[in-house]
């Protein structure tokens, strides 16, 4: 009996031995956020098949715990080999040493062709003149519009000056009348002055990102445009959580424009009713001095290496594989997000929305905001200091000289580490806008 037992703890010790060393394939971790982490998963088994010496193991982490779970795993230790980041975090991670510089990776890379970008999302990514991120998805602002309330206002499409553009909202506020108005530019988001200001050729900060600069005449001058809307009359001075149905009251002709992102095409597919389904349509953003000047601002999400990560080959192997054409365009299908390389959005997908249309023009004219881990907060400052002249209840000059020494406290320390010779400085403001 003994020599029995012994026997098959012998075959069991074979068998065990044998299934561990089966599997030797290298492990790496993927984190995506929102829809497109729950997307990747089937992009993953792909790769797998195709790499079968790689397994992936991908999580989801929702867009609300993100940037919360990705620093505390930064400080632990703990980061995942590759993830998703936003565009506007990859100055922060950057900063914090968590992600690894991909120029070495890309100049050997057959796979990603760094011509195939939109000049703008690319610069997002770059810091110091060093990649730190491939643009995954893309995405920016347009104007969503009432082309029937355009055309009775006499209009057969939006001027792309400001001059000829406020013209036109002006015609559309005489069409709608008293109650209702020419376009919506909700008082609680930062984006709109911060485009206005950038079109007109405003840096936002200056001496490398170390002080602010809203009281320069060039963004004075695009936030008197802005705040003009409101004070005659073309838009409501209310804020988003004032509105009870965007989608229902763009349907009812309240309001004729709308400036928003690609997420919303398919809101108004799905909301408004197939008899208005003709009635909207979409339009690159006018500028102050036409269809050249009217930039966006360059948003999206990009693929990155973690610093800490211990199979970065393997890691920078599916990178490539989530960047290619044909994987692109899949994940266009799953998740209607904007492919990051043009020469995909001749994919049906794409075509077959018109309203997309003026989306892959602008991407052609998108630039960076401030890449710098503060920016978040100075956007929500601006934010803030806006709303008073929106609602007539502050000067514009005092909110600007206001929002000025708000942001110069914030950017204090960036300040001494630039005295002291131990920032990254990035290209210039002044460079930055030269882009366009």
């Amino acid at each position: 009996m003994r020599r029995t037992g012994l026997a098959v703890l012998a075959l069991l010790a074979l068998f065990g031995c044998g299934g561990a060393a089966h599997d030797t394939r290298t492990t790496i971790r993927f984190w995506g956020m929102g829809r497109e982490g729950e997307v990747v998963s089937d992009l993953a088994r792909d790769f797998e098949r195709e790499n079968p010496d790689v397994h992936v193991i991908v999580q989801g982490i929702p867009w609300t715990a993100a940037h919360a779970k990705l620093l505390t795993a930064h400080v632990g230790r703990s980061l995942p080999d590759c993830f998703q980041l936003g565009n506007t975090w990859v100055a922060e991670f950057t900063a914090l040493h968590a992600i690894d510089p991909l120029t070495p990776w890309l100049a050997a890379s057959r796979a990603i062709d760094t011509h195939d970008q939109f000049p703008g999302v690319w610069d997002t990514n770059v810091m110091g003149g060093v990649v730190y991120g491939v643009p995954w998805y893309v995405d920016t602002r347009v104007l969503f519009y009432r082309r029937d309330l355009l055309a009775r206002a006499g209009y057969d499409s939006i001027p792309q000056s400001w001059v000829e553009w406020r013209r036109a909202m002006e015609a559309v506020k005489r069409v709608v009348g008293k109650d209702r108005y020419a376009i919506l530019l909700p008082a609680n988001e930062w984006t709109q002055p911060v485009i206005f200001g950038l079109q007109n050729g405003a840096t936002l900060l200056a001496d490398h990102d170390t002080r602010a600069d809203f009281e320069d005449p060039a963004f004075e001058q695009a936030f008197a445009f802005f705040l003009g809307l409101f004070r005659d009359g073309l838009a409501p001075p209310v804020t988003n959580n004032e509105i009870a149905n965007v989608y229902q009251e763009f349907e009812r002709g309240t309001f004729a424009m709308y400036i928003t992102g690609p997420w919303n095409v398919g809101e108004f597919r799905n909301r408004l009713a197939p008899e208005h389904q003709s009635a909207w349509t979409t339009s690159p953003l006018p500028g102050p001095r036409g269809a050249a000047s009217g930039i966006s601002l360059a948003g999206g999400s990009s693929l990155v290496l973690s610093r800490a990560g211990e199979h970065k080959q393997a890691a920078w192997r599916f990178i490539e594989y989530l960047c290619r054409p044909e994987v692109q365009a899949r994940f266009t299908h799953l998740t209607g997000d904007l492919p990051a390389r043009p020469s995909v959005w001749a994919d049906t997908a794409i075509t077959k929305e018109p309203a997309l249309a003026a989306f892959k023009t602008q991407l052609e004219r998108v630039v960076s905001t401030p890449k710098l881990p503060e920016w978040e907060e100075i956007a929500n400052r601006l934010q803030d200091q806006a709303e008073g002249p929106i609602r007539g209840k502050v000067p514009a000059d005092s909110a600007l000289a206001r929002l000025d020494r708000d942001v110069n406290a914030m950017l204090e320390k960036r300040r001494w580490l630039l005295e002291h010779g131990k920032l990254l400085v990035e290209r210039p403001a002044e460079a930055r806008m030269a882009q366009r």
